[in-house]
């Protein structure tokens, strides 16, 4: 199957879980309710796993980061996070440049 850059998008827009910067620690963890926080994270920084791999850029463009996606890939729960073999291929192909999109980010 060749894996295009739609096929990577759909991908990181069906990831699962929260992440939330830890305050203590100033590392970010993934969690799989909003209320599995606890204290340590503020309410306003708890983000969808789907949209915390993109940042913004200009005007309506948003870029899907390698090093958000490699934050998720380090806590070792790919299979709960469901990263799918298109992030994988993305993550591998360091010399095709990070994907620019037209998008909107579901967070109001």
């Amino acid at each position: 199957m060749r894996i295009t850059s739609q096929l990577i998008c759909q991908a990181a827009d069906q990831l699962k879980g929260f992440v939330g910067l830890n305050r203590k620690t100033g590392r970010y963890i993934v969690r799989f309710s909003e209320d599995a926080f606890g204290m340590d994270v503020a309410d306003d920084g708890i983000i969808p796993a789907s949209e915390f791999v993109w940042a913004p850029g200009a005007d309506q463009t948003m870029t899907l980061k390698r090093e958000l996606i490699q934050l998720l890939l380090d806590q070792n729960i790919d299979d709960r996070i469901n990263i799918t073999e298109p992030l994988r291929v993305y993550m591998q192909r360091r010399e095709v440049p990070e994907i620019l999109a037209v998008r909107q980010s579901v967070r109001g």
